[in-house]
């Protein structure tokens, strides 16, 4: 670990340490503020360590059960994933998890659907803002890139299968008014997680080029992209012969591909197609690991 350490930056280590201490933050005040008080779950890990704390009769502390759920997930990464990523995930989660245990329950307003909604966007703000730095929150991240990794396939539905299993013992154990309202939790979280994290946003890059083989190698330096090369295209002004270059990024990379270019040709025409939707082979790349 001390070895993996000494190969970040000290601008990445204080970026991403930044990011998780906001995180911890984040977290702490929609579990404390919002959802402890409402009676609500969280998606996730946090909504497991909410529900062995209510089977519990609150014996095990929230941040105890939290973290108790991710350490053999800690191993996974650190196996399966990347000892950088599993790095970041421990700081996280235990920042989280101290931050949680710190800041006391506090009822501000004892609306159920107040608290889900402001619960739930706080909660997503925190994701959002975190998964945009490059780090992870762990839980339910670390097994989805895990098997993403291992088989390629897509994971969706062990996020969706596991928050079904925790708006039914929402149910169970507050009544389903509250199931009903983790639901809407769970909706607004997610909604302000996509709305800040937009890595997952494919984009169409199109570029015309009079230097194509170094424009070619810094995408698949830089970026880790395929580049579909199309020879001999013709300029209707000058008629001049030049190369036209087709890609597909994600929009957290569009800073990445601007500085890149103004080193591999600055003079080159880039147009990029927003929202584009993908069928076939395209493979993003996860957490630095």
């Amino acid at each position: 670990m001390i070895e993996t350490l000494k190969k970040i930056s000290f601008d990445d280590l204080s970026k991403r340490f930044s990011a998780s201490f906001v995180y911890a933050i984040l977290s702490s005040i929609a579990v404390n503020f919002f959802f402890q008080p409402g009676h609500i779950y969280s998606s996730g890990a946090t909504g497991i360590a909410q529900i062995i704390h209510t089977l519990t009769q609150d014996q095990i502390p929230i941040a105890v059960a939290l973290y108790a759920i991710n350490i053999p997930l800690f191993l996974v990464a650190w196996f399966l994933i990347g000892k950088k990523f599993t790095i970041f995930t421990i700081l996280t989660v235990t920042l989280a998890s101290v931050m949680i245990q710190l800041l006391p329950v506090t009822v501000l307003t004892p609306d159920p659907l107040i608290n889900a909604v402001f619960g739930g966007a706080i909660n997503g703000l925190g994701i959002g803002y975190a998964l945009k730095n490059g780090i992870s929150s762990g839980g339910v991240d670390i097994v989805s890139i895990a098997i993403r990794r291992k088989t390629g396939a897509s994971v969706g539905s062990v996020s969706m299968s596991l928050n079904a299993i925790i708006i039914v013992l929402a149910g169970f154990l507050f009544g389903w008014k509250y199931a009903l309202y983790t639901i809407a939790t769970i909706f607004v979280s997610g909604r302000v997680t996509d709305a800040i994290f937009t890595k997952q946003k494919k984009m169409q890059v199109m570029i015309v080029t009079k230097n194509p083989d170094s424009v070619v190698s810094c995408i698949q330096a830089e970026l880790k992209r395929g580049v579909t090369i199309i020879n001999n295209a013709e300029g209707a002004y000058r008629h001049e012969r030049q190369t036209v270059l087709i890609t597909i990024i994600t929009r957290y990379e569009i800073q990445t591909l601007k500085r890149m270019m103004q080193f591999a040709d600055p003079d080159a025409f880039i147009s990029i197609s927003d929202n584009v939707k993908i069928i076939g082979n395209f493979k993003d790349m996860e957490m630095n690991g």
